[in-house]
């Protein structure tokens, strides 16, 4: 075979293994090896984000002796790098013959048909899946990655979903829910550690009557069966001198991320109408908390989010906007503004304006009051990550209380038997091994 043809292969290489080898192996017997790199964004956009970050990837399969160059792929579709590259063969394995890939291997062939070229495709590996395996890796590992995951996710995907976890089996749903929307897989990116839910389920108001301690108690509960990232809703933060504790605790417990409102004094619930005595930190003043977290972590891939509360407080857009720009200087990841409108169009008209600032960072929408903002609306307005702040114990209340009125109503258990899990589910659904 002539050596100085040219042979493309698109690859993730997350995990390599015996699959991978054989594919490159034989892709080296066509002519000299290009293997085009999915980067972390275009992994994202039909499955789970890569393990190891597209530098770490690159390096290994910089390595592999088989290989000749190594260049990015920026979306799942091969066309803008064949076009670019003209190779004489692209080898794939024949496992993309359905699925998500069907419609990628199509183009490929139309592609390669302009100048002559050839897809070769090798017999898939049986018994070999770079899923299975990350699995498996995850459940060995358990949370020791999570800590950059979250800032790498926000990177790669157009939004992240976070969802509010109050307990173990909470982060159970989370950590293991997927389901298929116009056949890509969908799922929450990670949980949401909030004071106000923490505080329901104790049976106390949600004016910080729970302390960090007995909160990161929880934490532990839900970091010991899950792997996804986890945002830490801390408040006001507490005072200033205290800050580097908590943030201690925070990333040896694996957390992602820490959120902190500029509110002060005793907190009050954002969504209650009436905000008469609630006061705003002086932004210089908030800016101290932000820089002493800052400073204070071991990791900056442990992000900082500064929660700002001008249209909770009545102060405005003008207010919302001078805080961000001090917020950002100070050093925060991302800003999360916060509204208890009905609609969208205050954080809009906000994230509208500070998207021309130099200093814009990443912002965090938590819909709460304006639920039925569409994710793809967030993405138009610059936000890069949602918060579903409280949803499943809004969820689990109402359904525990109907429950227990119908075993009162009747005297018995049969009639709730059939809206209910099974026990058998429930026994099932935690692992015993």
């Amino acid at each position: 075979m002539n050596k100085n043809k040219i042979v493309y292969v698109g690859l993730s290489a997350d995990i390599l293994h015996e699959g991978h080898i054989n594919i490159i192996k034989t892709a080296k017997k066509y002519g000299d090896v290009i293997v085009g790199l999915l980067t972390d964004r275009a992994i994202a956009s039909y499955k789970n984000l890569p393990q190891l970050s597209f530098k770490q990837r690159e390096v290994i399969l910089k390595n592999l002796k088989f290989i000749s160059k190594v260049i990015p792929q920026k979306t799942l579709d091969y066309t803008y790098n064949l076009n670019l590259i003209k190779p004489d063969f692209v080898v794939h394995g024949n496992d993309w013959k359905s699925g998500v890939q069907k419609h990628v291997r199509s183009k490929v062939i139309k592609t390669l048909k302009k100048w002559g070229g050839k897809l070769i495709e090798p017999k898939y590996t049986k018994n070999i899946s770079s899923t299975l395996i990350k699995k498996r890796i995850l459940e060995t590992l358990n949370s020791g990655n999570r800590v950059f995951r979250l800032k790498r996710l926000i990177h790669s995907k157009d939004i992240v979903r976070i969802l509010e976890s109050h307990n173990a089996l909470t982060g159970l749903i989370i950590e293991n829910l997927n389901i298929k929307k116009n056949k890509i897989p969908v799922e929450f990116d990670g949980m949401w550690s909030s004071s106000l839910t923490d505080s329901a389920t104790k049976g106390k108001p949600d004016n910080s009557s729970v302390d960090f301690s007995s909160r990161l108690s929880s934490l532990n509960d839900m970091m010991d069966v899950t792997s996804k990232p986890l945002v830490f809703d801390a408040d006001n933060g507490g005072r200033i001198e205290h800050l580097p504790f908590l943030i201690k605790s925070l990333e040896r417990t694996g957390a992602s991320a820490i959120i902190i409102e500029d509110k002060i004094g005793l907190k009050k619930n954002s969504l209650f109408k009436n905000q008469r005595n609630t006061k705003l930190d002086k932004p210089e003043q908030f800016a101290k908390k932000i820089k002493k977290i800052c400073s204070s972590r071991q990791s900056n891939d442990f992000m900082v989010i500064a929660r700002i509360e001008s249209f909770i407080v009545g102060k405005g857009l003008k207010d919302a906007l001078k805080r961000a720009e001090i917020y950002s200087k100070a050093g925060v990841d991302a800003i999360l503004i916060h509204s208890k409108e009905k609609t969208p169009k205050e954080i809009f008209s906000f994230a509208k304006e500070f998207k021309k600032s130099e200093n814009f960072v990443p912002l965090v929408s938590v819909p709460s009051t304006y639920s039925s903002v569409y994710e793809k609306e967030l993405i138009k307005n610059g936000f890069k990550l949602v918060i579903y702040a409280n949803q499943l114990l809004r969820a689990a209340y109402p359904a525990m209380v109907n429950v227990a009125k119908t075993i009162l109503k009747n005297s018995r258990a049969l009639e709730v038997d059939k809206k209910i899990i099974p026990i058998k589910e429930i026994i099932t659904l935690i692992k015993n091994d």
